[in-house]
């Protein structure tokens, strides 16, 4: 049997097929899951999608036999995005499965696990516990009662129109200028969700929107390009395609579609910080017209300075977070904020149960541009304020060793610093021009991720090398790729 502690990772579980993830290890995580998260909370039943890859509907179904097992009912709701599970587990109120790897490659398949609510499971919110008895059960242990009832039931609901009405009810694009959009759906779950919500697959009323498809066919053998839009390389056919078609925007998607990356009529990448911006200015005025004079958004702390500021600007308070959906949803639900952003292009909403939503992100930059004349460039342009060099990633022996050096080097510049989430040094009050730096440790390589922002290209170039020198000074001359990282978790 595997070791599930190599692949059940702080947010969810990750781990090839079937070397590591089996069905008869997917179906004592479902039987643990029944037990740790739905028995406990006094749930009916589980709900389980899941996305295009080959091995997503064996899993999935060997998760729901051991849902079953524990007398635990199952809503099957078949191919969906990962905020389309977020969706059903909401509007169901019940826990939920999401049997998907997003943007890692084919032979990778996981689970993202929820309470009802779409509220998060992680390592410090029972997903240690679900691996525990997961491992116990496939080591052998016996001993757990027969369920009262007998085995649960299951039944199969297809959810995707009510999921896209109800995205559409939320930002209304019926009378916007018309559009036309390029979508890189990657051949990920974006080519399921993309016609329903944008389009009249799921029966909704046309939109003013032209859509442009790439890669919409569900393949999780990825035969384009890995469906990671953050990293540069995967958006070349999507920039392309808009400067070729005269686009007004283009959107892609990551495999599961829960993360969505826009570029600008002319080709350009859209920071997702400045998505973070316009997003939230747009979310706090909605809030503070509806009476609410407490508007709280949260962001990581490797989001653009300009974040707290815009929101500062706003009207609203700004809550800085480390970096990870399960602290962002936790201090979401702890501020009741209206909206949260993260630099790997999640975002967070209230009015979608505190979950992740790339569409819902979507939807508010098509309304932003939509609702007025100007190319998206100059719609971003007070959202795109710094110069950002995105993660570095860098293979250290010695992380705690460079991270003191660090420490030195900050003290030297008398530099501010913190450690909410690695360390964040900063210049110190007052300086000009302004500059930040984020150094955090990989939780499972070893590795060091550099994040460095500035008032200009300059100040960011120069500080990134000097630091990049003293955190490679030592190191073994082992060839790397650097480029900015994506990931999802830390």
């Amino acid at each position: 049997m595997p070791t599930l502690a190599e692949f059940v990772k702080a947010y969810d579980v990750r781990g090839i097929v079937p070397d590591q993830l089996s069905p008869r290890v997917a179906e004592a995580i479902g039987a643990a899951f029944a037990e740790v998260v739905a028995i406990p909370d006094g749930s009916r039943g589980i709900v389980i999608g899941h996305d295009m890859r080959p091995s997503s509907p064996e899993l999935s179904a060997a998760f729901a036999a051991g849902v079953t097992s524990r007398g635990v009912d199952v809503v099957l709701i078949g191919l969906c995005s990962t905020d389309g599970l977020y969706y059903a587990s909401g509007a169901l109120g019940l826990p939920g499965a999401m049997f998907t790897a997003s943007h890692n490659p084919a032979r990778y398949n996981g689970i993202k696990l929820c309470r009802s609510g779409a509220r998060p499971v992680g390592q410090d919110s029972g997903l240690a516990e679900i691996r525990d008895l997961a491992q116990w059960m496939l080591d052998g242990g016996t001993g757990l009662a027969a369920p009262v009832g007998g085995p649960g039931s299951v039944e199969s609901r297809d959810l995707l129109a009510d999921y896209a009405a109800f995205l559409r009810g939320l930002v209304d694009l019926s009378a916007i200028r018309p559009l036309k959009v390029v979508v890189d759906a990657g051949n990920g779950m974006g080519g399921h969700t993309v016609p329903a919500v944008l389009g009249t697959a799921a029966g909704l009323p046309e939109l003013p929107l032209e859509v442009v498809p790439l890669y919409f066919e569900l393949d999780g053998t990825f035969p384009n390009h890995e469906a990671n839009p953050l990293d540069p390389a995967n958006l070349v056919d999507l920039q392309a395609a808009v400067v070729e078609h005269g686009a007004d925007i283009g959107l892609a998607f990551d495999g599961d579609a829960d993360r969505c990356f826009v570029v600008d009529a002319d080709g350009a990448p859209v920071s997702p910080s400045a998505i973070t911006g316009l997003v939230a200015t747009r979310e706090i005025a909605r809030a503070r017209a509806g009476g609410d004079d407490d508007v709280a958004v949260v962001h990581n702390v490797i989001s653009s300075a300009a974040v707290a500021e815009i929101v500062s600007e706003a009207g609203a308070r700004p809550v800085r977070t480390r970096v990870g959906h399960s602290f962002i949803k936790a201090e979401m639900a702890r501020h009741g904020a209206v909206f949260g952003g993260e630099h790997s292009a999640h975002y967070y909403f209230r009015d979608f149960w505190f979950a992740d939503t790339g569409m819902l992100a979507a939807l508010h930059v098509l309304a932003a541009l939509g609702e007025q004349e100007r190319p998206l460039s100059q719609v971003c342009d007070r959202f795109e304020r710094y110069v950002a060099s995105g993660e570095i990633n860098s293979t250290v022996s010695d992380q705690q060793g460079v991270i003191e050096q660090i420490h030195a080097w900050a003290s030297v510049h008398g530099a501010r610093t913190d450690e909410l989430d690695g360390l964040t040094i900063a210049c110190p009050e007052g300086a000009a021009p302004m500059w930040w730096f984020n150094v955090r440790a990989s939780n499972t390589e070893p590795l060091l991720r550099l994040n460095v922002e500035a008032a200009d290209r300059e100040t960011m170039e120069r500080l990134r090398d000097e630091l990049l020198a003293l955190i490679r000074a030592d190191r073994d001359p082992v060839p790397t790729t650097d480029r900015p990282d994506g990931g999802e978790a830390p």
